[in-house]
């Protein structure tokens, strides 16, 4: 957590009694919740539980039909990616818009290209070094060892894949990431790489949300467990106060156990 001018510990994100409903249906109902830096949260429950539509509200993708949203101590309006982005909140989701065709120095600056000085820049001339050595150089931070760095994104792994796309949000400066079933296609090896990277984004102090399903994977990285169901908060737990058991029986009962 930060801290204001009291001294007093404020959250890097707080959502307070989030109600999100398409036609008579609750997708969030009367949900609030904490973020504080450096910390994993795993965010689970079963399909339709309303884990997605929550983060979709935080990331800009949806706005909520009531509940406030306060980042880094202050109330903040959230009405389009844009907004989420400015305050430090990118999203990666399964689908990780990479562009195939693209290396992987592109698709880390994409959208955020470096334009080179004077004149060229003006013509919309790209500074290909300095993005190649700002691409590698992360890569190299994060310990992410890609044989060729100068290839195509559609010649890697997905392990590698979800890497670069991970590697994009640090690069735009982002405190807190989103992560979207992120290895909901990987094999155990790229699973064990994707979670060891998140590791390290605690190390740095990036504060990182994982929407997942499966329990097993995430409870070796995460700091809290918030359980969701039907739309609705069942309640969250720290990690030194449950286990893998509690938390499923809490996915399946909806009750706090």
């Amino acid at each position: 957590m930060s801290s204001n001018a009291s001294g007093v510990a404020v959250p890097l994100v707080r959502m307070e009694h989030i109600t999100k409903r398409f036609g008579g249906i609750y997708a969030v109902n009367d949900v609030s919740f904490e973020l504080n830096r450096g910390e994993v949260l795993a965010l689970v429950g079963d399909n339709g539980a309303g884990k997605s539509s929550l983060m979709k509200i935080l990331s800009g993708a949806y706005e909520a039909d009531a509940g406030s949203i306060y980042v880094r101590g202050e109330k903040v309006r959230i009405e389009n990616p844009m907004d989420s982005r400015k305050m430090g909140i990118e999203t990666i989701y399964q689908n990780l818009t990479l562009v195939n065709t693209l290396d992987i120095p592109a698709n880390v600056f994409l959208g955020r290209e470096i334009r080179r000085g004077g004149f060229l820049g003006r013509l919309g001339l790209m500074n290909l070094a300095e993005m190649r050595s700002g691409a590698f150089g992360l890569l190299d931070d994060f310990r992410i060892a890609i044989k060729d760095p100068d290839q195509e994104v559609k010649n890697l792994s997905g392990g590698q894949r979800q890497l670069v796309a991970i590697s994009r949000a640090v690069e735009f400066e982002a405190k807190i990431i989103i992560m979207d079933e992120p290895t909901a296609a990987l094999g155990v090896a790229e699973t064990k790489k994707v979670y060891e990277f998140i590791h390290r984004l605690k190390e740095k102090h990036l504060s990182v949300i994982i929407i997942s399903h499966n329990i097993n994977e995430v409870f070796g990285v995460a700091d809290r467990f918030m359980v969701m169901k039907t739309g609705s908060l069942v309640g969250i737990k720290r990690k030194e106060d449950t286990s893998i058991d509690d938390i499923v029986g809490m996915i399946i009962s909806g009750r706090l156990s």
